[in-house]
Parts: C-alpha cells; structure tokens; sequence
C-alpha cells in the first residue's frame, strides 16, 4: 500500500455550511494564498506530504470536495464547472480573494475550469497529472462509469476480494508496471469509499468526466487563455492513469508555461518526491508575478486568441 503521511496538529478538518452542505477543508499557515484541490475519489489527505512544508510560507487551503473525504454527498451536480463554483464559494466563505491553483488529476481540471471562469480570482496555475489533456485514462477508471459500477466497488470492499485485489497489486508492483506503480493509491481509494453514498457520488463524479472510451472534457480548446497566466505543469513519467504524453501535449498548447517530469514516478510525484515536489513548487511561486487579469484585457483575449504582446494581463503590483 502506498504511504500518505499523517497530518501534523494545526491540519485537523474544519467545517463550513456552504449553500446548505457542509463543506470540509484544511487550512494552515500565512501568507500568500494556495488552493490544493485533489483528484478523484481522494480528499485533502493527500497532500498530507507537502501542505506542512508548504505552510511555512503560504496560507494553504486544501478542500474536500462535494462529494468526496468527509464533505457531504448529496444527489447533485458533480461537474467540473460546479466543482470550480463550490471552490470558489469556500474561497469566498473564508475571505480569501485570490489564489494559486493546484489541483492534481481531476482537481487539475478543476483549476484550470476555475482560471477560466474567474481569471481575476486566479494568480497561477499548477496542474499535476492532470485531466482534460486527451481521452487516454486507464480502462480501470473507463470500466468504472460502466452499470453496475457501484455494487462492484462495495464488492471490492469485501474481505475475500480485498485479499485477491492486494494479491494482484502486489504483483503489479512486482513486475514493475506503470498500473503497478499507481495501484496502491487506486486502491486506497477505494477503500475510501467505504458506503453506498460515496460510492454514488463517485461514479456520479466519474461520469461527468469519463465515459468507457476515455475522458470526455478538454480544457486543449481553451488553453490559449493561460498566457498571460503562470502555470507549471508537473507530471509522473510512469503515469498509468493520465499518460505523460498528456503533459506535453498540454504544455504544446499552453504558451509560455513550464513543464516538469518526474522520471520513476506514477500518477502521484508530489507522494513519490514530496521534496521535491515542494521546491519546485515553491521556486515557482516565487520567480512569477500573480497574473491580474481585468474584464477588459480578458474580452480582449476571447475576442482574439493570437498570440501577441498586448495580450498579458496587468502585473502591476503583483504580490
């Protein structure tokens, strides 16, 4: 099984009602805003390796999203644009204004939905295996949208399956496969979904992103509009989930933005090197000015997507 480490004190969940759901989300230290929205069927607990690092310098908000870790699940909408609503609305709960987007795998398409549908809210973008780069998802997550889904997740769940599925993760992992290196996290997954309700919102959630022939949601017809916008794209080179290849087709059609890869890793670097992870991240933030985007220059750029110089949103007094 993969290793997610334990929150330090401080990073406890806390809880706000936000249109009559309750919300939960972590927050920690001071300074410069950070979003860490998480990807599919994970919750905030993921980024339990780098949010204390990342604490020491950045106030980091790391929500769970409707639908996923210890938020509620109703029966509602579980889009990628209603995800970035439900982050904005938390943002606006706790009075923070303006942010760096991180989001990993599906919580990647989430901030680049969040970028475009409030650029002036959004500073710079970071995008970790991400979605929305392409239709190639691994048939594991294809397979999921398919009927009956749901009862052969609780099946999973089961003790005799349980011991046949970590049987075969184990030998993933033995034969050195890319499925093999991401196997423990998707299975901790599942373990995360441990009732019929979260079982729902996940595939409810799936859905609206994937179907059986792969994902169904692209940001490549909008990504003209991160120029201007800091964004790093970081990737896994053994991503079993979301191919590599995605990452440069991304950074291909994102002007100016900078891409790293990390050789060994799957579908999770910031749990393979936290440590690196957390300096790329952290000389990123500090060698960019937050993007200020106004009505007027953001128009400008719907009405015209060529490239060129009068394009870039105001950096003046970036902080």
């Amino acid at each position: 099984m993969a290793t997610v480490h334990a929150l330090p004190t401080g990073t406890e969940l806390q809880f706000r009602m936000v249109h009559g759901y309750r919300r939960a989300f972590r927050i920690a230290g001071s300074g410069p805003p950070v979003v860490l929205v998480h990807g599919i069927g994970d919750s905030s607990a993921t980024w339990a390796p780098v949010l204390p690092a990342l604490a020491r310098r950045h106030l980091v908000i790391a929500p769970d999203l409707l639908g996923h870790g210890s938020s509620d699940k109703p029966r509602a909408d579980y889009s990628v644009a209603a995800y970035a609503n439900g982050v904005r609305d938390l943002l606006g709960v706790l009075g923070v204004e303006r942010a760096t987007l991180v989001g990993h795998s599906l919580g990647g398409g989430v901030a680049m939905q969040f970028a475009y549908q409030f650029p002036e809210r959004t500073e710079r973008l970071v995008l970790v295996g991400s979605g929305g780069a392409g239709p190639d998802v691994t048939p594991v997550l294809r397979a999921m949208t398919l009927p009956g889904a749901a009862a052969a997740l609780g099946l999973l769940r089961m003790p005799t399956a349980r011991l046949q599925v970590g049987a075969g993760v184990a030998l993933l992992r033995l034969l050195g496969t890319d499925l093999g290196q991401d196997a423990p996290d998707l299975l901790r997954m599942v373990d995360a979904l441990p009732d019929a309700t979260a079982r729902a919102a996940f595939i409810r959630t799936l859905r609206a992103v994937v179907d059986w022939r792969g994902q169904v949601v692209t940001m490549l017809d909008r990504c003209y509009l991160t120029r201007g916008m800091p964004t790093m794209l970081v990737w896994g080179a053994r991503d079993a989930v979301v191919p590599v290849a995605h990452a440069h087709r991304a950074h291909d059609a994102m002007p100016g933005s900078r891409l790293e890869i990390f050789p060994g890793a799957g579908h999770f670097p910031f749990h393979t090197d936290p440590v690196r992870f957390v300096d790329l991240l952290e000389d990123f933030l500090t060698t960019t000015a937050a993007a200020r985007w106004s009505p007027h220059q953001w128009r400008e750029l719907l009405r015209d997507p060529e490239p060129g110089p009068l394009h870039a949103p105001d950096q003046r007094n970036a902080t």
